[in-house]
């Protein structure tokens, strides 16, 4: 059996790894159609052109999904290994739950909605994902701390409390040279522009950015690299009853002929 085989791990490992490809894939098909410069680009630049564009909506939208998956399956894990209540674990685990499904909320927005059309919107997809997402992070490495040495060593804590500050440093770069950058250029040409010369007005400030994004979203999805062990202990089960000896109900002066139907009981 290969490690992603193990209980739930491949949602994590899928996650990291497709999130990964729709950057890098929609990247490499930009800069070879030259819609954009090789030299560090936004990543939202690099799915604002077709044919990328379409590819880059698609693979984030099932980006969006699998990080909901793997969210919930954490916060059950936590959940089925708290034994009080009400306890503050519980309450962060529902909170960074809620925190995450924003979060996937997010990235879906700047899946549909493009930096060239709807900027606002499409910066605002960029706040959820990172921003709410980063406040996650903080909550999970913080349960983490909590629940050590129940589901983990004090190592894995290490490891994401060091993700953490990588991805809190490079939302703050990020942020800085953002705020600075659209105030000497306006938001309407920004949006538009996707070539740059070296010699321009805010370029330093743009490669700042763009490498700070970049930073940002490599290490926020190395995070979830960290889940994969966890995700190893965890297997699912599902069963199914039949409350009645068919399908479908009998009905008054009809007869059914119909197999009889044990309970059935299966393992996902």
């Amino acid at each position: 059996m290969w490690w992603f085989q193990q209980g739930m791990s491949f949602f994590p490992a899928a996650l990291v790894v497709w999130s990964a490809s729709a950057f890098i894939f929609s990247f490499i098909t930009a800069a070879l159609l030259r819609h954009i410069d090789p030299l560090v680009p936004y990543i939202s630049d690099t799915g604002t052109s077709p044919p990328e564009r379409c590819v880059f909506g698609i693979m984030l939208s099932i980006s969006a999904f699998l990080g909901l998956v793997t969210m919930y399956v954490r916060y059950k894990q936590v959940q089925a290994l708290t034994q009080e209540e009400e306890c503050i674990i519980v309450r962060l685990n529902r909170i960074g739950l809620s925190l995450g499904l924003i979060s996937c909320l997010g990235l879906c927005i700047v899946a549909n909605f493009q930096k060239t059309t709807l900027i606002h919107v499409h910066i605002l997809g960029a706040v959820l994902t990172f921003g709410i997402g980063i406040i996650y992070l903080l909550l999970q490495t913080i349960i983490s701390y909590m629940m050590q040495p129940l589901i983990h060593g004090i190592k894995i804590f290490w490891i994401r409390c060091a993700l953490l500050i990588w991805c809190a440093a490079s939302s703050i770069s990020m942020f800085i040279s953002s705020v600075t950058l659209y105030s000497m250029i306006p938001t309407t040409d920004m949006a538009k522009k996707l070539h740059w010369n070296p010699a321009e007005k805010g370029y330093k400030l743009h490669l700042v950015s763009t490498i700070s994004e970049w930073s940002l979203a490599f290490s926020f999805l190395s995070f979830f690299l960290t889940y994969i062990r966890d995700f190893q202990k965890i297997t699912l089960h599902a069963e199914v009853d039949l409350h009645s000896d068919t399908l479908y109900d009998r009905l008054p002066g009809h007869t059914h002929v119909g197999e009889h139907s044990p309970l059935l009981a299966g393992s996902l």
